[in-house]
């Protein structure tokens, strides 16, 4: 009994490998052609195979841990699907061009949290920010005073540059609304920030 027990498990495990292969390089082709290389679509369809990779591991799992005889079979089946959905998960990531920086990984591998780490570097944005704009401030009130100071001694000098200045605004305004404008003469709004 045990032999016939064995020599039918490959079988079983077999048939189910090239049946479900086929179906999952007919799933792939629809799913390259349905998709159009989206990559938040390849990105849902990766992490979707990683949640029934971990789901098809808790059954395994279970299986190994009140393992008898009888639970050969389901033990290869389940063996099996584990195989084809990493097989599956490799494919899908393949479609999927995204680089994790290796600061992230070597985080995750310390025990930290990417978002604890997401967190501080948006507060150092933050921070530099605030300093690059007190930086331009200063250099606004700068240029505001030195003006000040050259119309005192220099006013003709200072007449001429605001003038140079006002047409060379004007110019950048014109090509940038020329440029704005779509070949059926509407012009693109923009979206505010």
């Amino acid at each position: 009994m045990e032999s016939s027990h064995n020599s039918s498990a490959p079988a079983v495990s077999g048939g189910g490998n090239d049946n479900h292969t086929s179906r999952n390089s007919d799933a792939s082709a629809t799913r390259a052609s349905e998709t159009g290389d989206d990559p938040k679509q390849n990105l849902n369809q990766v992490i979707n195979s990683i949640q029934k990779t971990l789901g098809l591991i808790h059954q395994l799992y279970l299986t190994v841990s009140s393992f008898n005889v009888a639970s050969q079979l389901p033990l290869l089946q389940r063996l099996n699907s584990l195989v084809l959905e990493l097989d599956n998960m490799t494919k899908l990531a393949e479609e999927c061009n995204i680089q994790v920086p290796l600061h992230i990984l070597n985080l995750i591998d310390d025990g930290k949290n990417p978002d604890e780490f997401t967190r501080d570097i948006l507060n150092d944005c933050i921070a530099r920010n605030q300093v690059t704009k007190g930086k331009a401030d200063a250099f606004k009130g700068f240029r505001k005073h030195l003006l000040e100071e050259l119309e005192q001694a220099f006013p003709d000098e200072v007449e001429s540059y605001r003038e140079i200045r006002a047409s060379s605004a004007a110019e950048y305004k014109r090509l940038a609304l020329a440029q704005s404008t779509l070949p059926n003469g509407d012009v693109k709004v923009k979206p505010e920030l």
